[in-house]
């Protein structure tokens, strides 16, 4: 069985309200949330889990907002002495804009991504402005893309689990480590999502949703049974991973 170290690199940000990330709570105030690429490191090829920004915004006051550096797609990868070309798979958690604009640039990679996503990129809610189908036509066009319909092994050691609650087609990724199983949400979250402070936990809430969801009550459903799928939780959005180079 082979085992990943996973790499948190960060290709964009977005400053927004708190509430964007925790459903009912944190309104009012100004947040700013990293946007990552992951590089799973390990087995025989060459994996990434969603590929960020296209131009990301790189200022002084972005990186210390999250606490580390913000990198273009290029950049990125060449800390890992990779290109765009070389990535042989992508695994997406979901398709809003952000977590796929540099898809195109993976001209030799399999790009999985749920049933439900290639639908909402194609046939939008007028409530989710994030899907733009431009950052997938290439890859789709190309015959790059791997449709999941079900629960499934991408390569061993990595896996995928449907867990709608950011969108109906997201896709958890469980990744096989030396301390355990580690699940890169396929929701956007952070950190306070699963450890609430005292003031929600008193109310009897064991996570917060996502602040953005399909349904609030699935979405909470949802990241009880991540939780227990793992022994580490990677949420999406956390800022703390922008100041480190792997995980575990």
């Amino acid at each position: 069985m082979s085992t990943f170290t996973i790499h948190p690199i960060v290709m964009g940000t977005k400053r927004f309200d708190k509430g964007m990330m925790t459903y009912q709570q944190g309104y009012g105030q100004p947040y700013v949330i990293p946007i990552y690429s992951w590089f799973l490191e390990g087995g025989d090829k060459r994996i990434l889990v969603d590929t960020g920004e296209l131009r990301p915004l790189q200022s002084p006051d972005r990186e210390q907002a999250i606490g580390g550096k913000i990198y273009t797609f290029e950049e990125g990868l060449a800390r890992f002495g990779l290109a765009p070309e070389d990535i042989d798979i992508v695994i997406h958690t979901h398709l809003h804009a952000d977590h796929c604009e540099n898809d195109y640039k993976c001209v030799n990679a399999e790009i999985h991504v749920h049933e439900k996503e290639l639908e909402r990129i194609h046939d939008p809610h007028p409530l989710d402005f994030r899907y733009l189908e431009d950052h997938i036509l290439d890859v789709e066009e190309n015959g790059q893309l791997r449709i999941v319909r079900q629960d499934m092994q991408i390569v061993p050691g990595v896996r995928v689990v449907h867990t709608p609650a950011h969108t109906e087609g997201g896709l958890t990724v469980l990744v096989d480590t030396t301390q355990g199983t580690a699940a890169i949400t396929g929701f956007c979250v952070i950190q306070e999502n699963f450890e609430p402070p005292q003031e929600v936990r008193a109310m009897e809430m064991e996570v917060i949703p996502p602040g953005t969801c399909t349904n609030p009550t699935q979405a909470y459903d949802t990241m009880l049974k991540v939780r227990e799928m793992a022994d580490i939780i990677i949420p999406l959005h956390e800022p703390r991973f922008a100041a480190l180079d792997s995980i575990p």
